[in-house]
């Protein structure tokens, strides 16, 4: 089946490619938003993928399994390219002169969403991680690929795989510390369970 459908978007099939945006945008989307902490911005990088992995269409191999590694990997690097200009931009509005400043009322509304805490702990200690971590512990971690499906979204053996992703998950178990004992909810479901990096 997989071999088929390679071959067909390969070829240029439209239709095939939209049954492989059919089975993986959702994956796609989740995987974007964990990078990125950013619904609108995870919509951008999901529609950046499919349109990078149309044009890199070609350069399918016509042997092999799912095509959900290759676009996670697409993904990863499309996320760190907005990135890169997200910050050449910030730079640029940084040397403009400063007006007054306006109120933000995103945070206030962010704010309002239960796990935000912990998520910005997550997402803190996350963003220390070398940009080689992070690739390998959201793909493996968050977006759920085995080892050989993120060597293969990465480029790399599978063996540098598995060593970057244990020094991810031993710094982030060190950088994330669980809420201090006034801040966990308790009651029937018992204290609040801290993220874990399994």
């Amino acid at each position: 089946m997989y071999v088929d459908i390679r071959t067909r978007i390969r070829d240029g099939d439209r239709a095939a490619f939209g049954e492989l945006f059919d089975e993986c945008s959702k994956a796609v989307y989740n995987h974007a938003f964990r990078l990125t902490a950013n619904w609108s911005t995870a919509e951008d990088v999901t529609a950046l993928t499919f349109l990078e992995a149309w044009r890199l269409r070609g350069r399918i191999d016509p042997d092999g399994g799912s095509l959900r590694p290759w676009l996670l990997g697409i993904a990863t690097n499309v996320t760190r390219n907005m990135r890169r200009a997200a910050r050449r931009h910030d730079d640029a509005l940084a040397r403009l002169p400063r007006g007054e400043a306006v109120p933000d009322f995103a945070d206030e509304v962010v704010g309002r969403i239960e796990d935000t805490e912990r998520l910005a702990a997550v997402r803190a200690a996350y963003g220390r991680l070398r940009r080689r971590e992070q690739d390998v512990f959201a793909l493996c971690v968050w977006a759920g690929l085995d080892h050989a499906q993120a060597a293969e979204a990465l480029g790399v053996p599978v063996g540098t795989v598995k060593s970057r992703l244990s020094r991810a998950r031993g710094k982030l178990a060190a950088a994330v510390e669980p809420p201090p004992p006034d801040r966990q909810v308790t009651g029937d479901r018992g204290p609040r369970q801290t993220w874990e990096t399994r």
